[in-house]
């Protein structure tokens, strides 16, 4: 089982960061001996934070106890660090105050709500996940269904990590697999720090790293991800090829879960596909489970 240790975390996401900038593009002069490792060396971290080398040192090594905010700040600056990774170092360092002592949370829900269900329900023009940090499935429309069926054909509550790198199916409907992948782990990276004594979590990334080689060698990069928005193309077996836009928003008044919307834009062949989707999500079959293609038979 893969567990959050919390001084491991730190140490090998500062190395890690440290590791992807050369002197050159933090500003440092170059010198002609060849470099033993890649990226900055702790010294030069600490000369661009500020610091002393000693006390970089002992920050990277895990003791983010004592370590400031503005400390903490001055180091995002030197690793040149980008939102999601800043918010990742910040969430390592509360960890690291709070000691082994779990933060108290408000606990979440133990079902939906049904007015969340009814919103998704509504919104019969685009593909609606709730989903949380561990990438559950805890509610969906009726579109999002149609549009990724083999997630919720597996036997067990869905969930997309698990079908990323478990189903061999993912890889043909997504498009662009490797960049799906690394996304999804980056994501829960970014939930191990937000949520360091999440169980659930935990047995998940243990899962996870012992089925999938995929998975364990990108969890030891230690990348992480505000996932807020973009586009993917998927490869429906049915409609053919479709490239959704998609916007993922907080449900302020559910911690911890989320809310993404698939769309297309209007008047693209995408957005017809969609249509078409929709409108088989609606009838009696779809609600029965025949697949559209069967339908179409």
């Amino acid at each position: 089982m893969v567990g959050m240790d919390n001084q491991a975390e730190v140490r090998e996401f500062l190395a890690t960061r440290r590791a992807k900038i050369d002197p050159e593009q933090a500003g440092l002069p170059m010198y002609g001996t060849r470099r033993r490792v890649p990226g900055l060396r702790r010294e030069e971290v600490a000369q661009l934070a500020g610091l002393s080398t000693d006390y970089y040192a002992k920050l990277e090594k895990g003791n983010l106890r004592s370590a400031s905010d503005s400390v903490l700040e001055a180091i995002a600056r030197a690793l040149q660090l980008d939102d999601a990774e800043y918010a990742h170092l910040l969430d390592l360092a509360r960890t690291a105050r709070d000691g082994a002592r779990p933060v108290r949370r408000r606990p979440p829900a133990k079902q939906m709500r049904a007015s969340v269900q009814h919103m998704l329900d509504a919104m019969t023009g685009a593909a609606a996940v709730v989903a949380n940090g561990r990438l559950d499935v805890v509610a969906s429309n009726a579109l999002a269904r149609s549009l990724q069926a083999d997630v919720y054909d597996t036997g067990q509550p869905p969930n997309l990590a698990r079908y990323c790198f478990f189903d061999p199916r993912s890889r043909e409907f997504y498009d662009n697999w490797d960049a799906i992948a690394d996304v999804t782990v980056q994501i829960l990276r970014t939930e191990a720090g937000r949520s360091p004594h999440d169980k659930g979590l935990t047995d998940l990334v243990g899962e996870l790293a012992t089925r999938s080689d995929e998975f364990r060698t990108r969890w030891a990069r230690h990348d992480v991800r505000l996932h807020t928005g973009g586009a993917k193309v998927f490869h429906h077996p049915v409609v053919g090829d479709l490239t959704l836009d998609y916007n993922t928003l907080p449900l302020p008044a559910d911690p911890g879960l989320s809310l993404t919307a698939y769309t297309a834009e209007p008047g693209s062949p995408a957005a017809e596909k969609l249509a078409l989707l929709a409108s088989w999500a609606a009838t009696p079959a779809a609600r029965r489970g025949t697949t559209l293609g069967a339908e179409r038979e």
